[in-house]
């Protein structure tokens, strides 16, 4: 498969460092010297889902496709405010289309699972065009009085439509399981026989543990599957990597050894946006004109679970 368009769409909402300072411990050189993040988008009065329907039809819209040339929606969500129907019923209805869809839920790493599921459709014969949605906020995941997780998230949703061709070269992916350094509880609706403790804890992170598997398990991913589809790393115009931390990002770039000017951030001002953050780099840069048709490009992205990911892909 090929990409064939991209969207994504962003709160208005801006919340800087500063903003932050004024109710936390916490000031704009202590977050982005550890994170790189100096500001974030986050939602306000805006609905997620709206987002995401706006997200799928730019992406469309640049592919020249209508929703009735679609086989197929994979929408990438970890929480948003419907338990059911899922979030791509959503979307198919906003959009205008009569597909079969679906929802995954493998974190930040969700984009890059969701492309492996259109790209064995494919090859199965059962879907020639997908559309791809990532749509996520996180900022309602965390306690914005712990100042080291509320800082590190912005919102967003992202699409992608792909079609015909030989874009996707390889995909790899990978888990290991670690429920205990990246998670959240919530309490569900009370029954007269529950008798078991419950809690809603709002999003945990044990950092050290998190930025070891993420490098490792980014170094790992990419690697396999550069050498799976025999393009060396040195043959990569882009590498498109999980907007987490520019620390990580940082150390990835010194694991494969590669220079700065070949991976794209905007970390700065987006922070991690969860399984959107990739998709929107990847619109953001396209747009801008500097991913260009043939360039060898690379996604890689890292999430709780712990799941990854990694793919090859000519634009």
């Amino acid at each position: 498969m090929k990409i064939k368009g991209t969207g994504s769409v962003l709160p208005k909402k801006i919340v800087t460092n500063d903003m932050l300072s004024e109710f936390l411990d916490t000031s704009d050189q202590w977050i982005a010297s550890r994170t790189g993040v100096r500001s974030r988008k986050v939602i306000s009065d805006e609905k997620l889902e709206d987002m995401a329907v706006e997200a799928a039809l730019l992406a469309l819209e640049d592919a020249g496709m209508n929703a009735g040339n679609l086989d197929l929606i994979i929408c990438s969500n970890v929480v948003n405010e419907y338990i059911t129907p899922q979030l791509s019923c959503i979307i198919q209805g906003g959009i205008g289309a009569s597909c079969p869809c679906m929802d995954i839920n493998c974190a930040c790493a969700g984009f890059l699972y969701a492309l492996d599921i259109a790209d064995s459709y494919n090859k199965a014969g059962k879907a020639r065009n997908v559309l791809i949605v990532c749509a996520e906020e996180p900022t309602r995941m965390t306690d914005w009085t712990d100042r080291r997780t509320c800082v590190l998230f912005g919102d967003g949703a992202a699409a992608v439509v792909l079609g015909e061709g030989e874009g996707i070269k390889g995909i790899s992916l990978s888990a290991a399981s670690a429920t205990d350094k990246l998670w959240q509880y919530r309490v569900l609706q009370p029954t007269p026989y529950i008798t078991k403790e419950e809690h809603d804890v709002p999003l945990q992170m044990k950092g050290q543990d998190v930025f070891k598997f993420a490098v490792k398990a980014a170094g790992k991913d990419i690697s396999k599957t550069l050498s799976d589809v025999g393009v060396r790393p040195d043959d990569v115009d882009w590498y498109l990597v999980h907007q987490a931390n520019i620390r990580i990002i940082e150390a990835i770039q010194d694991y494969l050894e590669q220079p700065e000017s070949k991976f794209p951030v905007n970390i700065y001002d987006h922070g991690n946006s969860s399984s959107s953050s990739c998709p929107i780099l990847l619109d953001e840069n396209r747009r801008k004109g500097l991913l260009r048709e043939g360039d060898i490009v690379v996604l890689s992205a890292f999430g709780a679970g712990f799941v990854s990911g990694a793919a090859v892909i000519e634009m």
